[in-house]
């Protein structure tokens, strides 16, 4: 029966009688095609000569009875204002700080722009009163529809070819919060339209007018995807909702009706409502204000963006808040930290950098600057998961190894030298920092001055393939390639890696060398693993804290030096391209890398002038409260009293894991087990066809100290004792060693002989 009604009404407001006609065979036809009773059918044929009449009076009367029946006979299940609100999803998602606090906002959602939903009293009043006089003047007199204005919005339909909008605020919200009643093509059918009748008296039965309006207000689209008021007074204005003027005002609610209308019309229709609202505000100033405002993109900054790097790696589109590890004080602090120090060194062609903040115990990421902003030469690179030369970070891992394999000691003595080894490329050549070499000197020193000849003949010591796949155990996923790739100047740090691997690994030896995942999220567990020896660690903890023997290379003063308890390192990559700092001290460890995104060397900038600044101000300010105090020794070290043949160094106190410390106070000798130099791990020697046989000649050679050792080829004693020893090639195969009294492999390489 509704069926009949709402054809019967769609005909009466058609334009022309060819119009009418069709609608009523369409009745007709539906009438034979449905059981009717034989009223209906007497109905029906009374009702369309009505319609055919050309009487507006009976065409009016025809409305409102069928008007009338529609009304009360569909019915609408309201939500609730609570409930709208609730539901109410921004299109920017917000990272919190572990306190709760916002640190950042970024947009998840390209649908649409919506931002926070905004209370009606934080809305201006000027807006609220434009709104309404423009959209429904009526709007506290009415329960939903405005019904002088229907009438003459359908009497208007009838004798002219305007159409003219009859929708109060209560109906339009209907139709944003049902789907179902938008218009499906230009306008809503009638049927959509008795729905959305009925839909806002439902509304205004549960609802305040000031939740209507409220509602209204965050949720009805100012232009292009601005939806709400937030959005749209900070997106076109760049001004909360409670700061708009009456010209602002004006041209916001202008644009509700005709969201993507031309700037000429958007105008035109504020200075008429300009002049409908009584006014003062001239038209010129709307139209400079609307031609300023409106002609160019809009843009909304985010309130507060301190971290984009950890947003973008958090926030999705599904979750509207999440709360990280990072704490906004430590952040914020960071970033300006770093900022400054890029900016003093900006005449040294420093202009990138990245900061790294953790919690050793839980290994909750506190701080993450992936780069300096707004001043940065790429400032969506993330400079703490990029990876670059490590430079001398690496070291303190190397010397670990060594001594948790009982290879070295602190005290060991090595050969700060030059040193030139023979590769299957050619000659390495290894060279200190200063191009200086220091002569002989202890582990000690030749790790916390950073030297590089002596970490170099450690790794010739300890076998570059067990570094390596010491490192991948430390997290250090970029090393895939096999030792042979990198060579001896991996001990210089020739490999890429990143300042989030980095500063975990040395949050390792802040844990006794138990490794486990950095942390972003509080829910995230991780699994804890015993990587690093805890007797070596401890070691190279004191080592790395020492400055006494840090001064060699660094002096006593120096960023490296704190009030409180810290183990650092410094490192820089080949041409001065990448610069870090990397430390711990009982709760945080902190690290810092600056350099150019670009890949351009820096201009005469060390770790101590570089990332050290930086570093130091962190530590300070992570301690202003509370020291750092040194870890406690574990049961497996020991201490004794050294003092070095023709003092090479100072006597001192040394620590040891328990059975390696010497059994006299004095070393005479250079405590270092014997290696073999040359032939090198996979070296391929050719044989010259040219030159005769008998004088095919080959001297293996190794560094020694007094130790007693026998050197064995394929297992067979070549010589007993000898720094050289000469052997007469033979095509094949070979395996090279060293070995002690007991018969136990001091070194061994693999050779070939073509």
């Amino acid at each position: 029966m509704r069926i009949f009604f709402v054809n019967l009404f769609e005909a009466a407001v058609s334009k022309t009688r060819a119009q009418v006609n069709r609608r009523v065979n369409i009745i007709k036809n539906q009438i034979v095609h449905r059981p009717h009773s034989p009223m209906l059918q007497t109905k029906t044929y009374w009702w369309t000569n009505v319609i055919i009449s050309p009487s507006p009076q009976w065409k009016t009367l025809l409305l409102i009875a069928t008007f009338s029946y529609l009304f009360t006979t569909y019915a609408y299940a309201t939500s609730t204002f609570n409930e709208v609100k609730n539901s109410y999803k921004k299109s920017d998602a917000v990272l919190l700080d572990r306190h709760g606090r916002i640190i950042h906002e970024l947009r998840v959602d390209e649908k649409g722009r919506r931002l926070e939903w905004i209370s009606l009293k934080d809305i201006s009043p000027s807006l609220i009163k434009a709104v309404i006089h423009s959209e429904d003047k009526r709007f506290y007199d009415h329960y939903g529809v405005d019904w002088r204005a229907t009438m003459v919005a359908i009497f208007e339909s009838l004798i002219t070819t305007n159409n003219r909008g009859a929708s109060t605020i209560t109906m339009q919200l209907a139709s944003i919060l049902d789907k179902e009643l938008k218009p499906k093509e230009s306008r809503r059918t009638l049927s959509q339209k008795w729905k959305q009748i009925r839909a806002a008296w439902d509304i205004e039965h549960t609802w305040s007018k000031d939740e209507i309006l409220e509602a209204y207000l965050n949720l009805v689209t100012f232009r292009g995807e601005l939806q709400g008021i937030s959005s749209a007074s900070r997106g076109l204005f760049n001004k909360e909702p409670s700061g708009l003027n009456e010209p602002e005002s004006l041209i916001l609610a202008s644009l509700i009706r005709s969201p993507n209308a031309q700037l000429r019309d958007v105008i035109k229709r504020a200075c008429i409502l300009t002049s409908s609202i009584k006014s003062q505000t001239p038209c010129e100033n709307i139209t400079s204000i609307a031609e300023k405002k409106l002609s160019g993109p809009y843009s909304i900054r985010p309130r507060i963006a301190i971290a984009p790097h950890v947003a973008r790696e958090l926030l999705q589109k599904e979750e509207a808040i999440v709360v990280s590890t990072l704490d906004a004080d430590i952040q914020r602090f960071a970033t300006e930290v770093l900022k400054y120090q890029l900016g003093l060194l900006k005449n040294q062609n420093v202009h990138d950098g990245a900061v790294l903040v953790v919690e050793n115990k839980t290994g909750h990421i506190l701080a993450y600057v992936g780069n300096s902003g707004l001043s940065s030469s790429a400032r969506y690179v993330d400079g703490v998961r990029a990876r670059r030369q490590a430079g001398s970070t690496l070291k303190p891992f190397l010397y670990e190894l060594a001594i948790e394999k009982r290879l070295l000691t602190a005290a060991s003595v090595l050969d700060d030298s030059p040193l030139d080894i023979s590769t299957p490329v050619g000659l390495y050549i290894p060279q200190n920092y200063d191009n200086e070499f220091k002569g002989l000197v202890s582990v000690r020193t030749a790790l916390s001055a950073s030297l590089n000849v002596p970490a170099v003949r450690t790794l010739m010591l300890v076998g570059v393939e067990p570094f390596v796949n010491r490192l991948k155990e430390l997290g250090f996923e970029s090393l895939n390639e096999s030792g042979d790739y990198y060579g001896y100047s991996l001990a210089l740090g020739s490999a890429d890696v990143s300042l989030y691997e980095l500063v975990n690994t040395y949050r390792t030896l802040a844990n006794d060398g138990k490794w486990s995942e950095l942390r972003l999220t509080f829910d995230k567990n991780t699994n804890e693993k015993q990587v690093l020896e805890k007797d070596a660690t401890f070691i190279i903890s004191d080592i790395l804290s020492d400055r006494e023997s840090r001064s060699a290379t660094f002096g006593f003063e120096n960023p490296l030096s704190t009030r409180f308890w810290t183990a650092v390192k410094t490192g820089t990559s080949k041409d001065m391209r990448d610069n870090w700092c990397i430390g711990y001290s009982q709760k945080y460890t902190v690290g810092v890398w600056v350099g150019n995104f670009t890949g351009e060397p820096m201009w005469n900038v060390t770790g101590i002038t570089g990332a050290a600044p930086i570093w130091l101000e962190l530590m300070n300010y992570l301690h202003r409260s509370y020291p750092s105090i040194p870890p406690q020794p574990p049961l497996g070290v020991v201490t004794r009293k050294i003092e070095f043949d023709h003092h090479i160094e100072s006597e001192k106190d040394e620590w040891f894991i328990e059975g390696t410390q010497p059994s006299s106070i004095e070393l005479n000798t250079i405590h270092v087990n014997p290696h073999i130099i040359y032939p090198s791990e996979r070296t391929i020697i050719a044989l010259d066809p040219d030159i005769p046989e008998r004088h095919h000649l080959i001297f293996f050679e190794a560094k020694a100290s007094n130790t007693t050792f026998q050197w064995l080829l394929n297992n067979k004693k070549i010589g007993t004792s000898s720094k050289r020893v000469s052997w007469k090639p033979k095509k094949g195969k070979y395996v090279l060693s060293i070995v002690d009294k007991q018969n136990r492999i001091i070194d061994s390489v693999e050779f070939e002989v073509r």
